[in-house]
């Protein structure tokens, strides 16, 4: 009892000490944006900005409200983990808004040695936000708050120099995030999850308790992120004197890869009945396919088959691909994230680099400007733009890896472990507020059902987890 209170206050100590140095940096350097001032002047491939506030917020709140229910709700798989992991989510999301306004404002907000900051900054924290929830996704049930904490602490600043390194160095086209958000967010939490493996769990098996509300509640998270998420991927894209066409691609994605769903559950799964979690899986990876292709296709059936290709492939891989990474690899993917986001991101990258090498003005008219700047004005040719493009996976990939395997290292040091006490899983204070006082891995016992083949039941589609 008396380690268990000592981890309670480590954790209280840790949000102190953050809290308290993010409103000094605040104080010290973050101010609002005149109306009247372009942060993004001097950034050629930056679309971070919108001067207009009353097109800014609308945009702020759909991406936040996506971020809370649907991402919060999506995390509820895990029936006696369920309420914890979405107090684990506010407690990530509250700290990564006030991180990522600091990170992020050092490449795109300053000005004059201040950051300023308003609703179109806030956007762009959302997109930071939103990697940082998906690769908490692959170490969910595994890690403690406090360790959750530090993650963000460290990935925050890493995405935010991948973000400046793609986009204003590298002038690649990402608006919706295939490649800053899923891709990133992806493969550096499935590096996390590699390093914190611990061998002598892999013989445990215990039985998966999920029960039915959980469900209602990954399904409202479900309907929130089809009705917020086409807002959210075209945020960072010009609104101005042009049909939304992020907006529609997406919406045209998420219909077949639903209906995908429909056609290869059936035929993969030998009991023949949709699960609800392979519904989620479909409209998480029609999302990341459409993030950097979703403004780029000029045509709705591009986005049909690109949603149906992403369904796909998240059935392929959760049926076939997960139980090889986890017994092959070592790597424990919670709640599937590289079946929804990272191989789904990947292939949203490929269709990007595709359109991006065909890209003429009489396919994109005057619309060449706002999606591919540098071609339209002669500094680069299509295939030359989509060389940068596929520069810009391998870059993204490679500090995932690392900054991943870093962070795995730093969470590994035995005083951010809690120390194991048997029966504290079943107290009423771990099922509400989801604070795992055992070690990394050791929740994940009495929450998920490892299989013969090494499949967990956290895992997406089959196995019943899904993450945003």
């Amino acid at each position: 009892m008396a380690e268990r209170a000592a981890a309670r206050l480590y954790l209280s100590g840790l949000c102190f000490f953050l809290q308290l140095l993010t409103i000094v940096l605040f104080a010290t350097f973050v101010r609002y944006s005149p109306e009247s001032i372009d942060l993004c002047s001097t950034e050629p491939s930056c679309s971070q900005t919108d001067p207009s506030p009353t097109l800014g917020y609308p945009r702020f709140r759909d991406a936040y409200v996506r971020a809370l229910l649907g991402f919060g709700f999506l995390l509820t798989f895990l029936s006696r983990y369920g309420m914890g992991s979405v107090a684990d989510s506010l407690l990530i999301v509250a700290f990564t808004i006030q991180w990522a306004i600091l990170a992020q404002g050092l490449f795109y907000f300053s000005l004059n040695g201040k950051i300023h900051v308003g609703a179109q900054s806030m956007v762009s924290v959302d997109f930071c936000t939103a990697a940082i929830l998906i690769s908490t996704g692959a170490v969910l049930g595994r890690v403690n708050p406090m360790q959750m904490l530090l993650m963000a602490l460290l990935e925050v600043p890493l995405f935010a120099c991948n973000e400046y390194i793609l986009r204003s160095l590298l002038g690649v086209s990402d608006s919706g995030g295939s490649l800053i958000i899923h891709t990133f967010g992806a493969y550096f939490g499935l590096m996390v999850s590699r390093v914190l493996h611990q061998p002598h769990m892999d013989k445990r098996k215990e039985q998966q308790n999920v029960g039915h509300q959980p469900d209602v509640f990954a399904v409202v998270g479900t309907i929130c992120l089809w009705v917020f998420w086409p807002s959210f991927a075209s945020a960072t894209t010009d609104h101005e004197n042009a049909e939304p066409w992020a907006v529609l691609n997406l919406y045209f994605s998420l219909a077949a890869s639903t209906m995908a769903t429909f056609v290869l559950s059936p035929i993969l799964y030998e009991e023949g009945t949709l699960q609800l979690a392979q519904l989620q899986d479909a409209t998480l990876a029609s999302a990341a396919v459409m993030g950097m292709a979703g403004e780029m296709l000029s045509t709705p059936f591009g986005a049909l088959t690109a949603g149906f290709l992403a369904s796909q492939l998240s059935l392929l891989g959760s049926r076939f691909l997960s139980p090889i990474l986890r017994s092959r690899l070592k790597i424990e993917d919670t709640c599937g994230v590289h079946n929804v986001h990272g191989m789904p991101g990947v292939l949203g990258t490929f269709l990007g680099t595709l359109l991006a090498a065909l890209a003429t003005a009489d396919v994109y008219g005057d619309r060449l400007q706002r999606v591919f700047p540098l071609v339209a004005d002669g500094s680069r040719t299509p295939s030359e733009q989509a060389q940068w493009q596929l520069c810009g996976l391998l870059i993204t990939l490679l500090l995932a890896a690392l900054g991943g395997g870093l962070t795995g290292a730093l969470l590994r040091v035995k005083v951010l472990r809690s120390p194991p006490e048997k029966n504290e899983l079943d107290s009423k204070v771990l099922r509400e507020f989801g604070f795992s006082p055992e070690p990394i891995h050791s929740s994940l016992s009495v929450l998920v059902q490892v299989d013969e083949d090494g499949c967990d039941g956290g895992a997406s589609s089959e196995e019943r987890g899904t993450t945003a």
